[in-house]
C-alpha cells in the first residue's frame, strides 16, 4: 500500500458520489452500500491502519490527535481532499465545513464512537460544525472535504 493505491481505493468512493449533495440521504447510500462490514470499507480500514503503521497517514501530531492530509482535492479525487486523523477519547479542534464534509469511522477499540456514532459514515450537510469527539476508546476517521474546505474557529465556538 503506498498513497497511489490509496487514492485508487478512495477515488472509488469519490466518483460515486462526485455531484451528489451532501446530506442524510448520502449519508443513507454509503452506510447501505458502503457501511461497516462492506468490502469497500475493510479495503479503506486496512490501507488506513497500514498508512499509520508505515508512517505517510497521521504523520503530524497536535493536542493528543494524529492527523494529515494525505491526498489534496484535485479532479483526481473529484475535489475531495482525505485526511485522516487518529483520535482516543478525545474532542478535537470545532470547525465549520463550508461544503460539508463526509467521515468514515473505524474504531480501532471496539466501543470507540466518533461524536457518538459507531464504524460506518456520517455525512454533515455544508455550513455544518462540530467539535469532532472520539469516546470509548481509539478511532481512525477518514475525512473527505470537497474542494478541501474547513475553517477552524476559536476554541470558545460551540457546536
Amino acid at each position: 500500500m503506498d498513497v497511489s493505491t490509496f487514492q485508487q481505493l478512495i477515488t472509488r468512493v469519490t466518483e460515486e458520489i462526485d455531484g451528489i449533495p451532501l446530506g442524510s440521504a448520502l449519508e443513507s447510500h454509503l452506510n447501505a452500500q458502503h457501511g461497516a462490514g462492506s468490502e469497500l470499507y475493510e479495503k479503506i480500514a486496512d490501507a488506513c491502519m497500514t498508512g499509520v503503521r508505515e508512517g505517510w497517514l497521521c504523520n503530524r501530531e497536535g493536542g493528543g490527535i494524529r492527523y494529515g492530509r494525505v491526498l489534496k482535492a484535485t479532479p483526481a479525487t473529484h475535489g475531495f481532499s482525505v485526511d485522516v486523523v487518529d483520535m482516543q477519547d478525545i474532542a478535537g479542534p470545532h470547525h465549520v465545513h463550508p461544503n460539508g464534509e463526509i467521515d468514515l469511522i473505524m474504531p480501532l477499540t471496539p466501543d470507540a464512537c466518533f461524536d457518538g456514532r459507531p464504524a460506518g459514515w456520517c455525512v454533515y450537510e455544508a455550513g455544518s460544525a462540530h467539535a469532532p469527539t472520539v469516546t470509548q476508546g481509539r478511532a481512525l476517521v477518514l475525512y473527505l472535504l470537497p474542494q478541501g474546505a474547513i475553517e477552524f474557529t476559536p476554541a470558545t465556538a460551540t457546536a
